[in-house]
């Protein structure tokens, strides 16, 4: 046996024994891995605006998901990612002069989601959706709340889901 061969042949040894062990996770967390969603946000306003960012669970309400970002004019970040499992996500834009003018939206995490894009304007907050079965989603219009409170200085911003 020449030296090739025996490399040749461990490496198929490494192969099947590598397989077998992702067969075992596999296994160990309910037959699949739980994907995750990348969140880009992009800043389009001339403004600084604070962002939150949060999610979820369907059937429990928990929260699943929280960030913060403060977003000053034309810039870019990435956020910590999401699992891929059935959550709800929301967004809400926060004007940093006037902390009680906000404006939320949200939308339907599935596995199928392969990415979220929030773009900040001064005059709106666009949340898109990218799915796995080609299909793209973006929030619409009765999914977003703009709240003005003025009295208490407090938001009185509600979610879909709470109306």
């Amino acid at each position: 046996m020449n030296r090739r061969t025996v490399l040749r042949t461990a490496g198929v040894t490494a192969t099947i024994g590598l397989s077998g062990c992702v067969e075992a996770l596999q296994e160990h967390y309910e037959g699949s891995f739980r994907g995750v969603v990348p969140i880009e946000i992009y800043s389009e306003a001339e403004r600084p605006y604070d962002i939150t960012l949060e999610a979820f669970e369907r059937e429990t309400n928990r929260q699943t998901y929280d960030e913060s970002f403060t977003l000053t004019a034309g810039q870019r970040a990435t956020a910590p990612h999401l699992d891929a499992t059935e959550q709800r996500f929301r967004v809400t834009k926060i004007d940093r002069d006037d902390r009680t003018r906000q404006l939320t939206k949200e939308e339907s995490i599935t596995p199928q989601t392969s990415s979220v894009t929030v773009r900040i304007t001064d005059d709106d907050l666009i949340l898109e959706l990218d799915r796995d079965d080609g299909g793209t989603g973006s929030a619409a219009e009765s999914d977003s709340v703009d709240s003005n409170s003025s009295d208490t200085g407090t938001s009185t911003n509600e979610s879909v889901a709470d109306r």
